[in-house]
Order: structure tokens, then C-alpha cells, then sequence
């Protein structure tokens, strides 16, 4: 016995307006699929990146957290930015993105540069400066990102510093 595959708009938050034969669905009583040419590209933004939402307040009315795609062009690198009170955990699915911050565990800060790959994790923080880079000069990087704030909050800044150490 198969199931029907979901029909396209089938569960994605736009769509839940109501129609003559169907009330309106309230986001938080049913599951969403959200498909590739659902995402939502109308995010805050990072030089040298393109960020997509798939799990965001505006796509299906999430609360609390904020999921989506990030492609980062070859041979180029984001502006550093921090993105605010907000914890980031994320999934690296092609390429061989770049991670880089300032490490102030040391005598002298120091540039950390974390090489990843496909299937590799990150976790970012709540206003750790950072930047991510693709060094690949043909292939582009696409990583998918979670959040802990219902939106991508993204504070573009003029270069990286170490935060200071809570008591210090």
C-alpha cells in the first residue's frame, strides 16, 4: 500500500488561508512540508552569501526556531558578522566551507579556521563574530542552518574581535 506523495503548497503556511469549501488552518495544528522551491530568500543577508528560509515565522509561523540554506559562491567569503542572541548550529551538505573567528584563550587573539566538510557540524554561539568562507574556486558551498530565533538575525560588523569572558 503507497501514500500519495503531499500535493505542491500542500502544508506551507502561505496556503492556509481559507476557501469556500475549507476554513482557515490554523500553522500550529498540522505538519508542514516546505520544498525546495518553497524557500524563502527574503532574509536578512551577509555579503557574499545567499540565505533561504525553509522553518521561519513568515513560512509557517514557527515560534522559536529558524531553519534554512545558505549558499556561499566559490572563491568568496561573508562579511563577519554575529548573529545576535541567537545559538546556530550548522550541517555542512556540499563544498568545503570555512569557518573563521578570533580565539582569545591565548596571550593574543588569533585567527581559528575551522576546514570542513560534507557532513561535518558547526556550532555558533550567541554573538560569536565570525565569517564564513568558500576557498573552492568552481565549487559552491551549501550548508543548512537552525537557529534558536524564530527569524535569521544577521549584525553585519566591520571586521572580528574576541568577545570578553563573562567576570573578566
Amino acid at each position: 500500500m503507497s501514500e500519495e506523495l503531499t500535493s505542491p503548497g500542500e502544508g506551507f503556511h502561505p496556503h492556509l488561508r481559507g476557501t469556500q469549501d475549507r476554513p482557515a488552518t490554523p500553522p500550529h495544528t498540522r505538519l508542514h512540508h516546505i520544498r525546495t522551491d518553497g524557500l524563502d530568500g527574503d532574509t536578512a543577508q551577509t555579503g557574499g552569501m545567499r540565505r533561504f528560509a525553509a522553518i521561519s515565522g513568515g513560512t509557517v509561523g514557527s515560534e522559536g526556531l529558524w531553519m534554512g540554506q545558505t549558499h556561499v559562491s566559490p572563491a568568496t567569503a561573508s562579511s563577519d558578522h554575529h548573529h545576535g542572541e541567537s545559538e546556530t548550529a550548522i550541517y555542512v551538505v556540499s563544498g568545503h566551507p570555512e569557518f573563521v573567528f578570533l580565539d582569545g584563550t591565548g596571550e593574543q587573539p588569533e585567527e581559528v579556521r575551522l576546514r570542513t566538510s560534507p557532513g561535518d557540524y558547526i556550532f555558533v554561539p550567541p554573538f560569536v563574530p565570525h565569517r564564513e568562507e568558500n576557498p573552492d574556486p568552481a565549487e559552491e558551498a551549501v550548508v543548512v542552518i537552525a537557529r534558536s530565533t524564530q527569524e535569521a538575525i544577521v549584525v553585519n560588523l566591520p571586521g572580528l574581535y574576541v568577545l570578553p569572558v563573562d567576570g573578566a
